[in-house]
């Protein structure tokens, strides 16, 4: 069932996650017994603790709870009701092997990395997950109830097909009583659309998984021992004496952390910051079981649940979903909630949103700031009639690539492609009687920030296009005012025209800027880009689900390769068009791993060749030197960055070029 504040919802869960993995992680693994000594009861953000020995002390980082929440449910794009193979496949594309998403324990160690590996040798969903390929302490820990809150807030009100969902999504990596847990949990976030009452909710979830369960159980008897007790420390003791870690073995098994989910939910009735407080100062997974109650809690309550103490203010909606899709790794909870919801939309059989005619940033849900801050003025902001409020002279900035305190993000590597590039036309719309000039923030030869700014002009329609910047990233955008404006909306759209190279001033940032999805990527020899891929296809991946259609040219030199050349719209490490030169003596036209044409051409090791690509709509077309060897038509593809690609072996470039087309190409 789809309400009028269903988009609003969806926001709220999503904040209600993230909100709550931030709070919870930075002690996450320790026991009771130490939070409540070292910390008291968790009220509040404790990232700023430099007393207590946390994990770490940043707010806004990479997590895998937040990634995989986010990232899994892309399959919906392709595949309203994906099978677990479908899923899978979302895996092995998104995820930068033992970098991403994934806590990459190792086999046997990690449920998540033994899936990945699983799959990566070709055992196909649900076998990959399964009890009987990967036992029973390794297929029931914690992960697959971590991830399925995405999936549930697509489908509102509807909580049995919310479980058959989550279910298909997590018997990729998991199985037994973990998949009941992830059934439980997004019936949960499903139910809080249409349904406020706790124990009802929580009837209806428990109806959905077999009722001799372990977890059935566990839910029963958190709910019976929370009415009995007069504290909720209380039943605490109880869960740990009866489902503690003691009593489970691997390293985070699913029935403490479950049965302390469903505590904070029955012992606070889906109040947020009462539930905050006793699933965190519970202890054992304290990131991941917020995260459930967070998203439970935030689509029940709405926005107005999230509202005191200030939750949503230190956070500005930032997340961070680093994936082979780089250009979607920097990204805010208002994009991802828009994202959500047309997937739900789309289920439900109604028209998409498209706020404020697509702008990437449009402040249309309430109090959204969409990453924006002040970072100098006096100068507030605020969100209180769908758009950002500036109410005194300040600099403003939204990050477009992997800021500063990011660049060493601790536990789970931040991989990134910036989302603006040098041939962009930014354009924001003002309102407001101040001076404005548009910003646009980039990495330097030192790997310092610096800013290009356009002329000082009066509050209205404000357009610059993005300079060539040597081929250094662009890190922000935003604007500098003289006094109270607000911002109604900014975007930009199309492909760049920009040359990827090494810079000339040297530094590390454009690095920074490919996503590595390859073997290895030296930086001490001549060639900017030379890689190796062992086994299998590796990539090296710039851009972003903005460009549509362009031409992208690059010299490319094999080296002992099966295969090397280039691609165009890459939406990761699976789905992708290339052009390649194959078998020593063919040049090919694949999609993915699907040949959708091949020629004859000789080519030789150590010799360098020019690789075009051109898509244009549904159009293809390829060259090598300058000879046309293909022009198809392709529908699978609509949009996504470049990439180098190497297949076993080794391959080297010097430059990428990409250019836009003008209409009369396309």
């Amino acid at each position: 069932m789809v309400n009028d504040d269903y988009a609003e919802r969806v926001y709220a869960g999503v904040l209600g996650k993230v909100i709550a993995v931030y709070l919870g992680r930075p002690f996450e693994g320790w026991t009771h017994d130490k939070i409540t000594a070292e910390l008291g009861d968790v009220t509040y953000y404790v990232n700023d603790r430099h007393d207590v020995a946390l994990k770490h002390h940043l707010l806004v980082v990479a997590d895998d709870d937040i990634s995989g929440t986010f990232v899994f449910p892309r399959v919906l794009a392709r595949h309203p009701e994906p099978t677990s193979v479908q899923v899978g496949h979302t895996w092995l594309n998104e995820i930068v092997e033992n970098v991403s998403v994934l806590w990459w324990g190792g086999l046997g160690n990690s449920t998540e990395h033994t899936a990945y590996l699983r799959m990566k040798a070709g055992v196909v969903p649900p076998e990959s997950g399964s009890i009987a390929r990967n036992g029973t302490v390794v297929a029931e820990q914690v992960g697959a109830q971590i991830f399925v809150e995405g999936f549930a807030m697509t489908r509102p009100g509807d909580p049995a097909a919310a479980a058959d969902l989550a279910e298909r999504a997590a018997r990729v990596s998991h199985d037994g009583e973990s998949i009941h847990a992830a059934r439980v949990v997004a019936a949960l976030v499903a139910g809080a659309f249409t349904e406020s009452d706790m124990d009802k909710l929580l009837d209806t979830a428990v109806g959905l998984i077999p009722g001799d369960s372990l977890i059935a159980q566990v839910v029963a008897d958190v709910r019976e021992w929370s009415a009995q007790a007069s504290d909720w420390r209380e039943t605490r003791t109880r869960i740990d004496e009866k489902y503690g870690y003691h009593r489970y073995g691997g390293n985070c098994h699913v029935v403490p952390n479950h049965a302390t989910v469903i505590h904070a939910l029955v012992h606070s009735g889906g109040e947020f910051a009462e539930a905050m407080k006793v699933v965190c100062t519970s202890g054992w997974d304290t990131d991941s079981n917020a995260g459930n109650v967070g998203a439970i809690c935030g689509v029940r309550l709405g926005l107005a649940g999230l509202a005191a103490p200030d939750w949503r203010g230190p956070i500005a909606d930032r997340m961070y979903l680093p994936t082979v899709d780089g250009g979607s790794s920097v990204t805010d909870a208002a994009t991802q909630a828009v994202i959500l919801a047309n997937h739900g939309l789309r289920w439900a059989g109604r028209e998409p949103l498209v706020p404020k005619d697509g702008a990437r940033f449009h402040f249309a849900l309430p109090g959204s700031v969409q990453g924006f801050t002040a970072s100098s003025g006096t100068g507030t902001l605020s969100n209180t009639a769908g758009r950002l409020d500036v109410d005194g002279p300040a600099t403003v900035t939204t990050p477009t690539f992997t800021p500063p305190e990011g660049l060493d993000m601790p536990i789970y590597g931040m991989v990134a492609s910036p989302t603006l590039y040098p041939g962009q036309t930014v354009t924001a719309v003002f309102t407001g009687d101040a001076q404005v000039s548009l910003l646009v923030g980039y990495y330097g030869a030192d790997d310092q920030l610096h800013t290009v700014a356009s002329p000082q002009q009066a509050a209205g329609t404000l357009r610059v296009r993005v300079p060539d910047l040597g081929g250094y990233p662009v890190a922000f955008v935003g604007f500098r005012t003289d006094g109270p404006v607000a911002l109604d909306r900014l975007t930009w759209d199309g492909a760049p025209e920009v040359r990827l190279t090494r810079p000339a001033g040297g530094g590390t940032m454009w690095r920074r800027a490919w996503v590595q999805a390859a073997d290895q990527w030296f930086d001490r020899w001549p060639e900017p880009f030379r890689l190796v891929q062992n086994q299998g296809t590796g990539l090296l991946v710039q851009g972003e689900a903005g460009w549509r259609d362009y031409t992208v040219t690059a010299d490319v030199t094999p080296h002992l390769a099966r295969a090397a050349g280039l691609a165009a719209r890459v939406q990761g490490a699976r789905d992708y068009y290339a052009l390649e030169l194959a078998g020593r003596d063919t040049a090919r036209l694949v999609c993915g791993d699907r040949v959708l044409a091949s020629a004859p051409l000789p080519w030789e090791f150590g010799t360098t060749y020019t690789l075009r690509l051109t898509v244009a709509g549904s159009r293809l077309t390829g060259s090598v030197d300058g000879t046309v060897l293909f022009d198809l038509h392709d529908e699978t593809l609509a949009h996504g960055g470049i990439a180098l690609v190497v297949t076993e072996g080794r391959t080297t470039t010097h430059e990428v070029n990409i250019t836009p087309l003008t209409s009369l190409e396309s």
